[in-house]
């Protein structure tokens, strides 16, 4: 087993046990879209279900879009070479974006919409109780910061979450790797990578903006992109403005006047240095105990 295949395998096992994303028993499909983090995660997630003898299943889903130049015979070769089970089936959806979207917009969003939704009909009608999906760190902190940024909304992809339907609960074990690492993984497993002509033709999204501006600052501080995935765990409600969810209004009415300042003004500081302080990168390697 290589440096980075045990990184890997920490990282997931350790975002496996914090979100107890997978039970004893079960069912994970994977979707393998033919890119090197699919493949990344479903690796790792059948050698932990070897790991625990066998206490999940997990199964991989290629979604066929009808793209032009789509060729999976290279990845079925290799999904049989490893004895992996897996679907893959094809629903034309390329025709159905490419008629939508006028050329040069953005397709991810309705490509994105269609996918999903072919994949948990997928997952329903076959029993799959937990699906499974490959974005790992870097995704996590640049989807905040491109909804803050382009959609004045804080929000990520959680690691786990329930969907809207309640009829899927959606997992995304590589939420603490980091992209360099499985690009290293894939130098070493060669994977045969299926490149996505629709979203590879656009040079100027969104996300490669973000992505760039966040490499540019982690040159001057390398913990940025660390203490970008912890904000998404610390959350301090009174910092911000939503009114939704703090009684700007009613505060006056809960003004003590008797409090203890000085233990409050004491406790504050110590307690946000300490939380900038840990960060992904740098977690102790603690066995992880789960299912």
């Amino acid at each position: 087993m290589s440096t980075v295949e045990k990184k890997l395998l920490h990282y997931v096992g350790k975002a496996i046990a914090d979100f107890n994303m997978i039970e004893t028993g079960d069912r994970v499909m994977v979707c393998l879209s033919g890119g090197k983090d699919s493949y990344t995660l479903l690796r790792l997630l059948h050698l932990l279900r070897v790991k625990t003898r066998n206490k999940f299943e997990v199964f991989s889903f290629t979604l066929d879009q009808a793209q032009p130049g789509w060729d999976d015979a290279a990845l079925r070769a290799w999904l049989e070479a490893n004895n992996y089970p897996y679907a893959i089936e094809r629903r034309d959806t390329y025709s159905i974006v490419k008629e939508k979207i006028p050329e040069g917009k953005t397709y991810c969003s309705l490509c994105s919409r269609l996918r999903r939704g072919n994949i948990y009909r997928y997952a329903r009608e076959h029993g799959f109780n937990k699906i499974a999906l490959g974005h790992h760190r870097d995704d996590l902190i640049q989807s905040m910061l491109m909804s803050i940024l382009y959609n004045g909304v804080i929000r990520s992809m959680p690691p786990k979450l329930l969907t809207d339907s309640k009829q899927h609960v959606l997992i995304r074990p590589l939420a603490y790797c980091q992209e360099k690492d499985i690009i290293t993984y894939l130098k070493e497993q060669n994977y045969p990578i299926i490149p996505c002509t629709l979203c590879g033709s656009q040079e100027n999204m969104t996300r490669k903006r973000v992505k760039q501006l966040i490499a540019d600052l982690a040159k001057e501080n390398p913990k940025v992109p660390s203490n970008m995935l912890s904000a998404l765990g610390n959350v301090q409600l009174s910092q911000l403005m939503d009114r939704d969810l703090w009684d700007f209004k009613g505060l006056r009415a809960q003004v003590d006047l008797t409090a203890d300042t000085d233990s409050e003004d004491e406790a504050l500081p110590w307690a946000v240095v300490n939380s900038a302080d840990e960060t992904a990168d740098e977690v102790t390697a603690q066995p992880v105990v789960w299912l």
